[in-house]
């Protein structure tokens, strides 16, 4: 399947909800081969299925994980209702027995209600029933303030989840809700073990031991995890499918480096999958062209490498009001703010980056919007700002603002100078990508000092050099959306401003408040027409990029990972975690 399919199957897909959601035809539940194993299978049969992110995981609970490190290592144990599969369609692969849709009597004809019908006779690893109260509490969690869960955008709108009976749960929103899988599918709404986390509801919920072993539904337990390092797993004996998982153990190493994981699936062999290889193509795809060993999966999903600016001042001198929302930033707000912005930007050569270091399509394409993956969401109004670069051009826009170069080259005006700290994750081809923006920006008159933090630092809410405290000027990282972009442009409302009100677990890392932006995501939450929601995004999108909020570097395989020649029944989806389907994985 070429990715250019899958592009396209996506906007099929996402059209079809739309329309599924109006009454019209619903989407079925996805039947990609992801969704049953190939070859007849039996439990246990296989030994240890080695798998390495070389950013190690901190956290099992994906609702308080601020990487993807964490929410994958998390889905071996924890599921959702439903997952997003490569069709960009709900697959019901989860806790759910099946997709509500508008035709099935599953959603309501006014999007006010979803009811979803569980699983029966599912356990929790301990042998304990799982009921419709643990997804209910699971909401409460993501609810409430005090909880501060990264997944808290997702709950945004819901108005509740109770358990009508032990097997049936309704959701129900606040307002009609044409994106009617919000709540319950995809990497944001792991259902956790009611018993197991009941006692550490609100501020506790951080100091639960369950987040570093959680009690799960999923095909897998954790046997030892040792935070920063390794997660030990055993099969799980009380899964649903008697079948599965094939694999008695799993090892989920983390460390290295993108390299060194590459070279442990291509060269010697020594893992069966290697999670995100962002290495120079120059690279990766000899190593990959060459091997015996193991092969290279991409596939486009809606990822982005961007640069993030700082709307707040995260200057140390503030002490405890560093970073936070009602702070400024001195030159990235102001009267001259949008100025020094649009020159950042236009000092930003994308090209460069995406040909010499992405390979120029290999595993990643310059890139100009945020709302990307899917065709019919992705504007055009951004083409012409995206495609200059020019730091000539930057610099003369600096001066006749103001910012006059000073002996240390260094423009400067009213005693602030611009002065950037760039922060991003230890990475080669990240700081490749530094060392091209650094050139540039300090050609059109900045001054940059660049930072790298290694991965399981930047990604957790818990250091001052995380991505979420986003104590610099600058940092750069990817993301990605589910296919309906509501809940991910939500990120950037003024609400999700982060700071220590919510403990740094906020999606708003920029700080960005624009009332205008805001208004555009409530409308989305009840836009039901298909044309006007595709608008509504590309406005959301446009917003973002021409106030220059975030510069969009390269858009990214979603999925760039290698596998193991004798891995069978992996089926990558761009749209939810590469560990969605892990127990239909055999050898």
């Amino acid at each position: 399947m070429t990715n250019q399919w899958r592009r396209a199957a996506a906007v099929v897909a996402v059209a079809a909800m739309t329309l599924a959601a109006c009454g019209t035809t619903p989407p079925a539940a996805s039947s990609t081969p992801g969704a049953s194993a190939t070859v007849a299978a039996k439990r246990g049969a296989g030994d240890d299925l080695k798998i390495l992110y070389w950013q190690a995981p901190t956290i099992l609970n994906a609702h308080l994980a601020t990487g993807t490190k964490d929410s994958d290592a998390a889905r071996l144990v924890t599921e959702p209702l439903a997952s997003f599969g490569p069709d960009a369609k709900p697959l019901a692969n989860g806790l759910a027995a099946e997709i509500p849709t508008v035709a099935n009597g599953g959603v309501s004809a006014d999007l006010l209600t979803v009811t979803w019908k569980l699983r029966q006779g599912v356990k929790w690893s301990d042998g304990t029933p799982f009921t419709a109260d643990d997804v209910a509490f699971t909401f409460s969690l993501m609810a409430d303030p005090k909880t501060a869960v990264s997944t808290s955008d997702a709950a945004e709108g819901v108005k509740s989840v109770v358990a009508k009976d032990a097997n049936t749960v309704v959701v129900t929103y606040a307002a009609a809700n044409p994106n009617i899988y919000q709540w319950g599918v995809g990497t944001c709404c792991y259902i956790l073990q009611k018993a197991q986390f009941q006692a550490y509801q609100g501020e506790k919920l951080k100091d639960a031991p369950g987040n570093l072993k959680p009690i799960g539904t999923g095909p897998y337990k954790v046997v030892d995890f040792k935070s920063g390092d390794v997660v030990t797993y055993a099969m799980n004996d009380q899964f649903r499918d008697p079948n599965k998982p094939y694999f008695k153990t799993v090892t989920f190493k983390g460390g290295g480096d993108a390299p060194s994981a590459a070279r442990a699936v291509f060269q010697t062999g020594d893992v069966d999958y290697a999670w995100n290889l962002q290495v120079e193509a120059g690279i990766l795809k000899p190593m990959a062209d060459t091997s015996t060993k193991g092969k290279l999966l991409t596939v486009y999903g809606s990822s982005v490498e961007r640069i993030m600016l700082n709307f707040s001042d995260p200057s140390a001198s503030l002490g405890d009001k560093r970073g936070e929302p009602d702070t400024k930033h001195p030159f990235f707000n102001g009267p001259d703010g949008k100025t020094v912005r649009t020159a950042l930007a236009l000092a930003t050569d994308r090209k460069t980056v995406a040909q010499q270091i992405y390979g120029d399509g290999l595993s990643g394409k310059p890139g100009c919007n945020i709302v990307t993956g899917v065709p019919d969401y992705e504007s055009t109004a951004t083409a012409d700002f995206c495609s200059k670069f020019d730091t000539a051009a930057a610099g003369k826009m600096l001066d006749d603002a103001g910012w006059k170069l000073g002996s240390d080259n260094v423009r400067a005006k009213g005693g602030i100078k611009l002065n950037i700290v760039y922060q991003t994750t230890v990475n080669a081809v990240r700081q490749k990508t530094q060392d091209i923006m650094k050139k540039n920006w300090e050609a059109a008159g900045f001054k940059v000092e660049l930072k790298q933090v290694p991965a399981d630092v930047f990604f957790t809410n818990t250091s001052p050099d995380g991505a979420n405290h986003f104590w610099a000027d600058v940092e750069m990282f990817t993301n990605n959306s589910d296919p309906d972009f509501t809940n991910y442009l939500n990120g950037w409302t003024s609400k999700q401003a982060t700071g220590k009100a919510n403990n740094w677990n906020s999606a708003n890392y920029n700080r960005y408040q624009n009332p205008a932006f805001d208004t555009i995501i409530d409308s989305l939450r009840s836009e039901k027409d298909p044309a006007k929601r595709a608008s509504l995004f590309k406005q959301a999108n446009d917003i973002l990029i021409l106030d220059v909020v975030i510069i969009p570097v390269v858009t990214r395989t979603q999925v760039t990972s290698g596998m193991s020649n004798t891995l069978k029944s992996v089926v990558p989806t761009g749209w939810d975690s590469e560990m969605y389907a892990i127990q239909d994985w055999t050898k």
